[in-house]
């Protein structure tokens, strides 16, 4: 997925792999020993935090850093049931998500800093179209298409467990799982 900062007007497409795996990761591609994309990395080395939306739980990969809210769900084949990606911003603002390169039918939560669901949007695999909130968020949470009305979760709903930005990443003390 790609994020759009509207108030820099930049698009920010990005992939991810954390350093150590960069220079590995090349150079088992240009060798032809990765047979999966390099990608996988990104899956299997975010954060996670347990949600809870209207006494729902969530497991939630957390995308708090440039590179990896860029990245997003895009090229998953699957995303399991109860488990979605939440976007950790610095500050509250309006950002706009698409699904160019995401293969999922997603419905995303735009979440402002008191933990409060602004906006709901369901949004189409590999659309450009652009899905805003309607007031400064500083969360998104992306769940499978339906997800949150199969739950009758509508704006004004609570999120809980959030974490805040700037909270120590994974291999920090005090990260989240």
């Amino acid at each position: 997925m790609y994020k759009i900062y509207r108030s820099a007007g930049l698009f920010s497409p990005a992939f991810f792999c954390p350093s150590g795996w960069r220079a590995a990761a090349r150079a088992a591609v240009f060798s032809g020993l990765l047979a999966a994309p390099i990608w996988a990395c990104a899956q299997a080395l975010l954060p996670t935090s347990t949600l809870q939306i209207k006494g729902q739980a969530v497991e939630a990969e957390i995308a708090a850093t440039p590179e990896t809210r860029s990245y997003g769900l895009m090229n998953r084949q699957s995303l399991p049931e109860n488990h979605g990606m939440l976007f950790v911003f610095e500050q509250p603002d309006i950002y706009c998500f698409w699904m160019k390169n995401t293969l999922l039918p997603l419905s995303i939560a735009f979440v402002d800093a008191q933990g409060r669901i602004v906006t709901l949007a369901d949004m189409q695999p590999q659309s450009l179209d652009t899905h805003c909130p309607a007031e400064p968020v500083q969360y998104a949470l992306e769940m499978r298409q339906g997800w949150f009305t199969a739950r009758g979760i509508q704006p004004g709903e609570q999120v809980k467990g959030l974490p805040r930005a700037g909270q120590p990443r994974a291999g920090q003390p005090g990260a989240v799982k």
